[in-house]
C-alpha cells in the first residue's frame, strides 16, 4: 500500500501540464498584464478618471477585455507607458465586463463616457479632461508618446521606442535611436 501511495505522491508532483496561453487566440488566460506585460501593477488602476480630472492631470484610458487577442498584443505597450510617464501621467487601465451594465454616458468624470463600445480602445484626455486622442485597435508607442509629449510639453521628435518580446509571453520598451 505505502508503494502504492508513493507512486501516487510522485505522479501528481512531477508530472507537468502544458501552459496554454496564447497571444494571438481571443482565449481567456488570466489577467493579460502580467501575462503578456510582465507589469501586473497596472490593474486595478491606482487612482479613478474622476481623480485624475480632479487633480488637472493627464489621464490614459485603456479599455480591453483578457479574451481578446488585441488587447492582449497592446499589454505590452500600454505597460511601456506605465514604464515611460509612470510619474506623469495617470493610467487607467479597464476591462469593459464591468462597464457593459452602466449605461450613463452623461458624466465625464465616468469612463464609461469615453468608451464607444469597442476593444481595443485607448483614450489620451488632457489636465482639462479634452480627449486628444481616441482610437480602436493597435495603436504604434510612438504616436501614443507624441501626444503625451506634446501635452507635457516635452519635445520627443527625436527619440522613438519600440516594443520587444523578449520571450513568448513578455515584452520590453527600448529607445531606437
Amino acid at each position: 500500500m505505502k508503494l502504492f501511495q508513493s507512486i501516487l505522491i510522485l505522479l501528481i508532483f512531477f508530472t507537468s501540464y502544458p501552459a496554454n496561453a496564447s497571444r494571438d487566440t481571443n482565449s481567456y488566460d488570466g489577467n493579460i498584464f502580467p501575462i503578456y506585460a510582465g507589469n501586473g501593477a497596472i490593474v486595478p488602476p491606482q487612482t479613478t478618471l474622476e481623480e485624475s480630472l480632479k487633480n488637472g492631470r493627464i489621464s490614459v484610458l485603456f479599455f480591453y477585455l483578457d479574451d481578446s487577442s488585441d488587447s492582449k498584443a497592446m499589454a505590452p505597450i500600454i505597460s511601456g507607458l506605465d514604464l515611460i510617464w509612470r510619474n506623469n501621467i495617470d493610467l487607467i487601465a479597464l476591462t469593459t465586463d464591468e462597464l457593459q451594465s452602466e449605461s450613463s454616458k452623461t458624466d465625464s468624470n465616468l469612463p464609461n463616457y469615453y468608451w464607444n463600445g469597442l476593444i481595443p480602445q485607448t483614450i489620451i484626455l488632457d489636465s482639462t479632461g479634452e480627449v486628444k486622442f481616441d482610437k480602436n485597435g493597435l495603436v504604434n508607442i510612438d504616436d501614443l508618446n507624441k501626444i503625451i509629449g506634446e501635452l507635457k510639453g516635452i519635445d520627443i521628435n527625436e527619440t522613438s521606442f519600440s516594443v520587444e518580446s523578449f520571450n513568448e509571453y513578455n515584452s520590453i520598451i527600448s529607445e531606437k535611436k
